[in-house]
C-alpha cells in the first residue's frame, strides 16, 4: 500500500469508528503522523484528498477538523465526478433517479403542503408558455427540485440534483423535429405529477413521475444527444 493511501485509510477508519466523530479537531500532526505510521506529506495529501469530498475541513489559524458529515453536502460533491460519465452510464444513474424520484414524489403528495401545489402549478404555467431551450431546463430542473425537497430527505434531494445536473449536458428540449412531441410529452406528465400531488394521492404520485422520468430516458436513448457545457 502507497503511504498516502495508508494514511487517507487511516483517517478514514477513524472517522468510520468515531475515533474523530463529527465536528471533531485532529490531534496535532506530528501526533497523527506517529498513530498512522506515515510521514507529514503522505498525510497532507490524504488530507486533501478527504477536503476535497467534503469530509473534513481546515480552519485558518485553528486546525483541521471533521466536517458535519452532513449526507446531502457530502453527496453534492460527487457531481465533480458525475460530470464526467457518458450518456450510457447517465441512462443508468437515470434507473436511480426513476426511483429516488418516485419515493420523493410520493412522500410530497402525502405531505399535502397546499402552499406546494401552487408553487408548482406556477412553474408549469411558465414552463408550457416558453420554447426557449435554456429556459425550460432550468424550470424543469426548478419543479423537480421543489418536489424533491418537499419530499423531507435532503440526501434524496441532493443525489437526485447530482443526477439531474449531468442529464442536463444531454440537452433533449434542442430546435429539431422531435421538439414539439417531446415538449408536449414533458409538459403532459408534468401535469399528471402535479395532479397527483394536488389530490394527495402518494401511489399516483410515484407512478406518474416514474413514468415521466422513463419518458426521458426513451427520448436519450433515441436521441443520443452530444453532452454540451452547463448552462448558466
Amino acid at each position: 500500500m502507497a503511504a498516502t493511501d495508508k494514511a487517507l485509510a487511516g483517517l478514514r477508519q477513524m472517522i468510520a469508528s468515531g475515533e474523530l466523530g463529527p465536528g471533531a479537531k485532529f490531534p496535532p500532526e506530528p501526533e497523527l503522523c506517529d498513530h498512522l505510521g506515515v510521514s507529514r506529506s503522505s498525510l497532507r495529501e490524504a488530507v486533501r484528498s478527504l477536503g476535497a469530498l467534503g469530509v473534513i475541513e481546515s480552519r485558518h489559524g485553528s486546525g483541521t477538523y471533521v466536517s458535519a458529515l452532513d449526507p446531502a453536502a457530502i453527496i453534492g460533491r460527487f457531481s465533480l465526478s458525475v460530470e464526467l460519465i457518458p450518456l450510457e452510464g447517465v441512462l443508468e444513474l437515470l434507473e436511480v433517479r426513476r426511483v429516488l424520484e418516485a419515493h420523493a414524489t410520493a412522500a410530497a403528495a402525502a405531505r399535502q403542503d397546499p402552499e406546494l401545489a401552487a408553487h408548482l402549478s406556477e412553474v408549469l404555467d411558465r414552463l408550457e408558455s416558453t420554447t426557449d431551450a435554456t429556459e425550460i431546463q432550468h424550470l424543469d430542473a426548478e419543479f423537480h427540485g421543489l418536489i424533491c425537497a418537499a419530499g423531507g430527505n435532503p440526501t434524496v434531494t441532493a443525489l437526485t440534483g447530482v443526477i439531474r445536473g449531468r442529464g442536463g449536458h444531454y440537452r433533449i428540449f434542442e430546435p429539431g423535429a422531435d421538439f414539439d412531441a417531446i415538449k408536449q410529452t414533458s409538459d403532459r406528465g408534468h401535469r399528471e405529477i402535479l395532479a397527483a400531488i394536488t389530490t394527495r394521492d402518494p401511489a399516483a404520485a410515484a407512478t406518474a413521475a416514474s413514468a415521466h422520468i422513463a419518458q426521458t430516458e426513451l427520448w436519450l436513448r433515441a436521441l443520443r444527444p452530444i453532452p454540451q457545457p452547463a448552462l448558466p
